[in-house]
C-alpha cells in the first residue's frame, strides 16, 4: 500500500460501523495520516479499544456507542461529534449487517434489520453529513457500496437489495446537490470480498459456515482506497478486478450469470465446516470479542487490488464491446463477399 504523507491541516472523519473490518481498517488509515477521527458503532468496549489504538497512533479521536437504525440517535451523536473533534470534512458510512440465507428461509423480521442498518442506516449517516455540511456549503460523503449493488448474488439477498437502494438513494442526492451548485461532494467505493469478521459474526441459515464468494481482499487495502478517495473527483469507483469484471459482465450478459452464480455461489459461499449450535450473531446485538479488523481468510487474502473511476472504465467497456461487433461485422462482410465473389468468378 502506498505511504501518504500527513495532511495539513487535518480534516474531521467520522466513520459509522468502524469498530471492525473495513470500518476499523479505515479509521486507523486516516488516524496513521494525523486526521481527527470519529467513529460510530454499538459496542462500548469495542469503541474504547479502538479509540486507544487510534490515540496510541497519535490522533485526536472520539467515539458514539449508538445503533445507525435510530435516525435521532444518529443525529444527536454526529452533533456531538462534531463539537468534540471540529466540523465535519469526511463522512464515511460503512455500517453493515446480512443474513446468509435463501430469501425462503429469511423472516420478515431479518430482512427489515439488515435493510435497517445496511439500507436506511446510510441514508441516516448522510442525512447526518449534510446537516453538518450543508451550512458551509462543502464536505465529502463516503458510500462504502459493493460489486453486489450491481449484481445481486443468491444467500445475501436482503444486502444485495440494501447495495442497490444505496447506489439510486446516492445517485438521486448527487443530482440534488449538483442542482443546488454546492461543493458538497459524494462518491461510492463499489468492493469486491473482503476478509472481515463477518463471516464469524452474520446470522446464517445454512448447514456450513460462510466464507466470501472467491479470493477475498484484505479490509486495509479497502482503507487505503478510500484514504485515496477522499481526495478524488469521481462520483464511484470500482476496487478489484473482480469488482470490474462483475459489474461489466452484469451490463452485458446478466442471464449468463444467473446461471453461473445458480451453479457456482451456494457452495462458493460456504466452507467445509458445519454451522456451530451455539454460534452467536450480531443481528440484533453486538458480539463482543469479536471486533477486529481482518476475518479468518487471512491465508488467502489479497494486499492488492486497482481503484479504477467507474465512468471512464465504463466507457472503455463498452467501447471494446462495440469495436468487437464492428470487427465481427467487418469479418461476415468480407466473408460473404469473398463467397459471392467466388461463386460469380466460377460462373
Amino acid at each position: 500500500m502506498s505511504k501518504v504523507l500527513k495532511k495539513t491541516p487535518p480534516r474531521t472523519v467520522i466513520v459509522t460501523g468502524g469498530t471492525a473490518g473495513v470500518g476499523r481498517a479505515i479509521a486507523c488509515r486516516f488516524a496513521k495520516c494525523g486526521d481527527r477521527v470519529g467513529v460510530i458503532a454499538r459496542d462500548d468496549r469495542a469503541l474504547e479499544q479502538l479509540r486507544q489504538e487510534l490515540v496510541d497512533l497519535g490522533a485526536e479521536c472520539a467515539t458514539e456507542a449508538i445503533d445507525v437504525a435510530d435516525a435521532g440517535a444518529l443525529f444527536a451523536a454526529a452533533q456531538r461529534l462534531e463539537a468534540r473533534l471540529g466540523r465535519i470534512d469526511v463522512w464515511i458510512n460503512d455500517a453493515m449487517e446480512t443474513v446468509f440465507s435463501t430469501v425462503a428461509e429469511l423472516s420478515p423480521e431479518e430482512f427489515r434489520r439488515v435493510t435497517e442498518v445496511s439500507y436506511l442506516g446510510f441514508v441516516y449517516g448522510t442525512m447526518a453529513a449534510l446537516r453538518a455540511m450543508r451550512p458551509r456549503g462543502r464536505g465529502r460523503i463516503i458510500q462504502i457500496g459493493s460489486a453486489l449493488a450491481y449484481r445481486g448474488i443468491p444467500l445475501q439477498a436482503a444486502y444485495c437489495g440494501a447495495k442497490h437502494a444505496i447506489r439510486g438513494f446516492t445517485d438521486s442526492l448527487r443530482a440534488e446537490l449538483l442542482h443546488e451548485r454546492s461543493d458538497i461532494r459524494i462518491s461510492i467505493v463499489e468492493l469486491p470480498a473482503v476478509n472481515t469478521p463477518q463471516f464469524d459474526w452474520a446470522r446464517v441459515h445454512l448447514p456450513r459456515t460462510p466464507r466470501p464468494m472467491g479470493r477475498p481482499v484484505e479490509p486495509e487495502v479497502v482503507a487505503d482506497a478510500v484514504f485515496r478517495v477522499a481526495s478524488g473527483s469521481w462520483r464511484e469507483y470500482w476496487l478489484g478486478l473482480p469488482t470490474i469484471v462483475t459489474i461489466i459482465a452484469n451490463a452485458v450478459i446478466p442471464a449468463y450469470l444467473d446461471r453461473y452464480l445458480a451453479r457456482n455461489a451456494f457452495e462458493g459461499q460456504q466452507t467445509d465446516a458445519t454451522v456451530a449450535a451455539d454460534r452467536r450473531d450480531n443481528l440484533e446485538r453486538p458480539v463482543s470479542g469479536l471486533h477486529r479488523t481482518r476475518g479468518s481468510f487471512g491465508s488467502e487474502s489479497k494486499l492488492r487490488a486497482p481503484l479504477v473511476a467507474g465512468e471512464p472504465m465504463r466507457l472503455a467497456a463498452f467501447a471494446a464491446v462495440a469495436l468487437a461487433f464492428v470487427a465481427v461485422g467487418l469479418g461476415l462482410a468480407t466473408g460473404v463477399r469473398a463467397v459471392t465473389d467466388s461463386h460469380l468468378h466460377s460462373r
